[in-house]
């Protein structure tokens, strides 16, 4: 059994995102990869708050807006224009977006009979888990397949939870839908804990199992604040 113990991570995919500096001069030819929320309820206009806790404002738009939703998880290529507001406590800049792609975000599912078969139990292996500062468990995952839709979920047992129900016991399933296990391919998911919150208590601590493809169980724990 592998055992890997989670924290709060606000950079998000370590290789994936770049953090800025007094030093850094923004150029043109200058770009940042990171993952964020999308924001379009806000008096401001579109925007994208990031998980460094940087928001993004797009000045210019390389993507058609309506086919994002409020609070889409999405994976940005920018280029950053200039600063908007930059506080010790705020950093806010007017983007070019260079490019931007939807990321799987999900609730928890309660495992019942009725839905058991169709979460699946095929096995996925687990390149990074990190919690954002958004409240959201993310995970960066590798599966084997070839032309069909494959599933990923987040489970527990159904009923509430309790103070002495800890460590909340989770389960990351995978469904690969029959596909064949041709091809390597890798994936980003988002999990929204709201499931697991306890009434009376500001954090949960929990603990996710999930299977590999050599059918080891591979074990991750983290506390959950809210």
């Amino acid at each position: 059994m592998r055992r890997l113990i989670i924290a709060v991570m606000a950079a998000g995919l370590v290789l994936m995102t770049s953090c800025l500096t007094d030093d850094d001069h923004y150029s043109l030819d200058k770009m940042w990869i990171g993952l964020g929320m999308a924001d379009k309820g806000s008096d401001d206009g579109f925007k994208i708050e990031m998980d460094d806790g940087s928001v993004l404002f797009p000045a210019v738009k390389n993507f058609n807006e309506s086919q994002l939703e409020d609070s889409d998880r999405v994976l940005v290529n920018y280029t950053i224009l200039g600063d908007k507001v930059i506080t010790e406590l705020q950093k806010e800049y007017y983007v070019r977006i260079n490019s931007i792609r939807k990321i799987l975000k999900k609730g928890i599912l309660d495992i019942t009979p009725a839905i058991a078969d169709s979460i699946g139990n095929d096995p996925v292996t687990i390149n990074k888990v990190w919690l954002s500062r958004n409240q959201l468990l993310n995970f960066e995952f590798h599966y084997f397949g070839e032309s069909k839709v494959h599933y990923i979920n987040l489970v527990k047992e159904p009923g509430d939870l309790h103070a002495e129900d800890q460590p909340i016991k989770l389960e990351l399933r995978h469904n690969s839908n029959g596909d064949a296990e041709r091809f390597p391919m890798t994936s980003l998911v988002s999990f929204d804990l709201k499931a697991i919150r306890i009434v009376g208590l500001d954090s949960v601590v929990f603990h996710v199992t999930s299977q590999d493809y050599d059918g080891e169980e591979h074990t991750f724990d983290g506390v959950y604040h809210y």
